[in-house]
């Protein structure tokens, strides 16, 4: 018996607005223990998802070095220091908003998709996450880690190798 998306989902996606600020999304990321969440515009529809390695991004992209900084003179460089310094300023006055840092593209598959066709989606996009849908609504989600019940738990694994 071939097993399924809707054999290791997880039932419960929780969703965060695109007008959160960017704070808010990693408090309630750390407060729920999770890494990902989908993204959800002002008529609850999934806009994109959002992750902890956004968040990550946009704080180390904020504070790396341009490339050709080795090329600078000493008072260039000091010069792009003051500048970057002043637009950092000038950007916390205003809060960066989920929408700002989401990944647009949101990837799923039904509830009926067999596990080895969602392992293949997920290894060929390098995702962590997957979503699940039913007749075009999300029900659920598929991280790594419930590919991994796959391998622990040895009903689910006995049941992949007789459903090839």
């Amino acid at each position: 018996m071939t097993v399924l998306a809707r054999d290791i989902m997880t039932p419960s996606v929780k969703a965060v607005p695109a007008s959160w600020t960017m704070d808010r999304l990693a408090r309630f990321l750390t407060e729920n223990e999770i890494t990902g969440s989908p993204v959800v515009d002002d008529h609850g529809d999934i806009v994109g998802i959002a992750t902890l390695k956004d968040i990550a991004e946009f704080r180390w992209s904020s504070d790396r070095k341009p490339r050709a900084w080795a090329r600078l003179t000493p008072e260039e460089q000091k010069e792009v220091r003051r500048l970057r310094m002043a637009i950092l300023e000038e950007m916390t006055r205003l809060p960066v908003e989920v929408r700002d840092i989401m990944t647009p593209q949101v990837f799923s598959v039904d509830e009926s998709t067999p596990v080895r066709d969602i392992a293949d989606i997920m290894m060929g996009e390098h995702l962590h996450r997957i979503f699940v849908t039913k007749d075009k609504k999300i029900t659920g989600i598929i991280t790594t880690y419930d590919m991994l019940k796959l391998i622990s738990d040895r009903s689910l694994t006995r049941r992949c190798a007789e459903g090839e």
